[in-house]
């Protein structure tokens, strides 16, 4: 069954990839919103992110979890550009969740961060104990990328991690001649600066950074240069976030530095570890936390983002969607022979190069 992809507006874009909000419609004319990511072309420039990130994306097919961002198809344009098309999340992300609170109350309430936390341990453990449906091999899928741009809370209060199927092939491509990694360099793992093999810990240690972020409305590892800044988690001292944050207890502190030890054989084995101790303090502690409190904070989230809203960009938001035509299925492709009609109906992707250069002409006036 072949689908098409039709993008409606810019949500925003990265280092890798830049997100659209779209539509999904097959044939017989079922309509599905989604949300696109299209894989920046010096990525896709390089063959051996090619490879892996196809391995990848394929992979990361097989996860259905409700705190996982549920990838539907692997797309391409007639350049050559790859696109992701997976769940659309009506929300936001917790970077825009956290800078809120930060403006607030001046860090994440306590319960709210424990919550959302413990959230993301869930779809990461499943992933990281996930087995292929075909084969029962274990695929050892490790996230590599958590970071608070990657984890989405929805208008419903459900949290879910994003970018599976993506992080590990950038990994191959972002070593610089100076071997130092580029990226989210704040939320790397000890062990990754070092240039040693990641395992699941590597997730870990990244859940129990944005944790410590939530806690302190602070930046753990961030200084005035990507090298500082490498240095910085590979040396990874944690300052106490009862020092930071009074009203955080020793006990929560003792729990968030276990999972921030430098030696990944000192932290919790795996994130259901984590999150047991997350839970139990929760509980120990009688803080009640839903997701209705979740969708409570991305409401108020939203309406703040809303009030401070330009009409400008909602313009430029406006052209970008007029501009971008529909994508092809990438998986369809495969099943069936691909017809020169479907091929040219490919995005024409210098008109979405002039519409995000827009965009970021805009941002900076």
């Amino acid at each position: 069954m072949q689908t098409k992809y039709t993008v409606l507006e810019r949500l925003g874009g990265g280092g890798q990839a830049e997100v659209f909000r779209g539509l999904a419609e097959t044939i017989q004319g079922f309509k599905k919103p989604v949300a696109i990511k299209r894989v920046l072309p010096n990525l896709t420039q390089n063959p051996q992110f090619v490879a892996m990130f196809l391995d990848e994306a394929r992979l990361s097919l097989h996860l259905t979890h409700v705190n996982v961002v549920q990838m539907f198809d692997i797309s391409q344009a007639a350049d050559g550009t790859y696109f992701l098309a997976m769940e659309y999340v009506d929300g936001c992300d917790l970077k825009q969740i956290i800078e809120h609170a930060i403006a607030e109350h001046g860090a994440m309430p306590i319960g709210l961060a424990i919550y959302i936390a413990n959230e993301c341990c869930k779809g990461l453990n499943y992933a990281h104990n996930l087995h292929h449906p075909e084969t029962g091999e274990p695929l050892h899928i490790v996230h590599r990328d958590i970071s608070p741009p990657n984890i989405m809370l929805s208008k419903n209060g459900e949290v879910k991690v994003v970018d599976f199927g993506l992080a590990k092939a950038s990994s191959q491509v972002e070593i610089t001649d100076e071997g130092v990694v580029k990226g989210k360099f704040a939320y790397l793992a000890p062990e990754a600066t070092l240039g040693l093999p990641v395992d699941l810990r590597a997730d870990v240690f990244a859940v129990g950074i944005v944790l410590w972020e939530m806690l302190t409305g602070r930046r753990l590892f961030l200084a005035e240069t990507p090298h500082k800044t490498v240095e910085l988690v590979r040396n990874a001292r944690i300052p106490s976030i009862t020092a930071q944050n009074p009203n955080v207890p020793v006990a929560l502190d003792s729990i968030v530095r276990k999972a921030l030890a430098r030696d990944r054989d000192q932290r919790y084995a795996t994130c259901a570890e984590l999150a047991d101790d997350l839970m139990h303090y929760l509980y120990d502690s009688g803080l009640k936390v839903t997701a209705r409190d979740v969708a409570t904070l991305v409401k108020e989230t939203r309406e703040t983002k809303l009030r401070k809203a330009s009409p400008k960009q909602s313009l430029i938001d406006a052209l970008v969607a007029d501009e971008i035509n529909t994508l092809t299925s990438m998986i369809a492709d495969e099943l069936t022979a691909a017809s020169p009609a479907a091929s040219a109906e490919g995005p024409s992707v210098d008109t979405a190069a002039w519409a995000a250069h827009l965009l970021d002409e805009n941002k900076s006036d």
